[in-house]
């Protein structure tokens, strides 16, 4: 079964509406809608497959932000990294260094900054927790244009830039 295709908007092209009323909704609003649905949806389905492991989408990300960090990344610097505040970081480094999986190194420089860096099991673990976003990754984009998930990835990537070079939401009203 196919969703209905959206109405045709101004410069827009026809895409598969996955959500009723969806296509009555603004560019920018279906998009807002989209991002959220499909980043929750993801991670739903990745912690249930990493479950069995004893691993989640939160701690690929802070284990892959802490893996790919420039050397010597303050435990700051790999919370803003991340997008968590640093308490919820220090929770998660707090488990990960029970079980072995990262080192917190004291920083010559400033004894209050701690560096992150992984050990030997958390390179392993994290090297099967990418196996299984992979295989998880290959099912959901099985079928979908190269084009279409290399456009995605451009827009996200700006999107990404866009929130790192300091955009900063004006106040509510």
């Amino acid at each position: 079964m196919h969703p209905e295709p959206l109405r045709k908007h101004h410069g827009e092209s026809e895409a598969p509406a996955p959500l009723p009323g969806a296509a009555r909704m603004a560019p920018d609003m279906r998009l807002t809608v989209y991002l959220v649905l499909a980043a929750r949806r993801w991670r739903t389905m990745l912690d249930e497959r990493l479950r069995p492991l004893g691993q989640s989408a939160a701690r690929m990300e802070a284990m892959w932000v802490i893996a790919y960090a420039p050397p010597r990344s303050p435990q700051i610097e790999i919370a803003r990294r991340i997008g968590i505040e640093g308490a919820t970081l220090t929770r998660m480094l707090d488990m990960l260094e029970a079980e072995g999986m990262v080192a917190r190194l004291a920083d010559p420089q400033d004894r209050r900054s701690k560096h992150i860096r992984l050990t030997d099991s958390g390179r392993a673990a994290l090297a099967d927790i990418l196996a299984v976003a992979h295989t998880l990754r290959t099912e959901m984009l099985d079928g979908i244009a190269p084009v279409a998930i290399d456009g995605a990835n451009d827009f996200l990537a700006m999107l990404l830039t866009h929130f790192d070079e300091g955009f900063v939401p004006p106040p509510a009203a």
